[in-house]
């Protein structure tokens, strides 16, 4: 419970923190089209993801982040169990990045600004045409230098045993570009919050990167399964570090 209540008023304070910050933002921007997307946006909200980890008490443990690479953008592949997922994976991003998030939380005021300055984008899944400008606005992200996170199963997996299909379009944006693919398996999150909402409780998670690829690496029969051959090497992560994660929690 007091973990719930830190997080929640943690939340109301930095996003009315934030407002000045991105009214300050929107004036350079318009003055300087260019810096739009500025490196203090970027370390505020990485600052304030890590805090909200710290306070949720999640046991952490990193494997391979020294695996991304360093000079040049590229493209993240996760399963997705838990809001938790982008709260402690964009809090370790090592430069400018932004998530494909659902169109929802456009609705959500202050979170869907801070989001839009550190080059989040929102996909409608209904509308298809939507859908492909969201990815090609993607594409010219990561063109610019800015690297990308999908979950290609689409939403928040309710059994993370069991992964849902992962979207072939959401891999468009690495076959466009050939940047290298990271993938980004999560065990135990959904341990935070989803097991027991509304309250958030201490638990083991591991998050592992795995040895980046790239499009042009594929045989021609994994390219055109490439969702399913990502799926396949995020799952086989998955299963290795279930035993390790059972064992923290006890």
């Amino acid at each position: 419970m007091i973990r719930t209540v830190l997080i929640l008023l943690f939340l109301v304070l930095y996003l009315i923190i934030s407002l000045p910050l991105l009214i300050v933002e929107a004036l350079i921007s318009a003055v300087r089209p260019s810096l739009k997307k500025r490196a203090v946006v970027f370390r505020w909200v990485t600052g304030g993801f890590r805090l909200i980890t710290l306070l949720s008490g999640a046991r952490l443990t990193v494997i391979g982040r020294d695996r991304i690479p360093a000079d040049e953008p590229v493209l993240y592949i996760g399963n997705h169990q838990s809001y938790f997922d982008i709260v402690i994976s964009y809090g370790l991003v090592p430069s400018y990045t932004g998530y494909i998030s659902k169109d929802s939380m456009k609705k959500i005021p202050l979170l869907s600004w801070l989001m839009v300055y550190v080059n989040c984008l929102f996909l409608d899944r209904s509308d298809v045409r939507q859908g492909l400008q969201t990815i090609l606005e993607a594409i010219e992200l990561i063109r610019g230098g800015i690297s990308m996170a999908i979950y290609p199963e689409g939403t928040r997996n309710a059994d993370p045993d069991r992964f849902m299909e992962f979207h072939k379009g959401s891999f468009k944006i690495a076959q466009r570009t050939n940047c290298p693919i990271v993938t980004m398996t999560i065990n135990g999150s959904r341990q935070i919050f989803e097991d027991h909402v509304p309250f958030v409780r201490s638990a083991p998670v591991i998050l592992e990167y795995g040895t980046p690829f790239r499009f042009s690496d594929l045989s021609a029969e994994d390219r055109k399964s490439i969702h399913t051959y990502t799926a396949e090497l995020i799952r086989h992560t998955y299963e290795k570090n279930k035993g390790a994660l059972q064992t923290d929690a006890r």
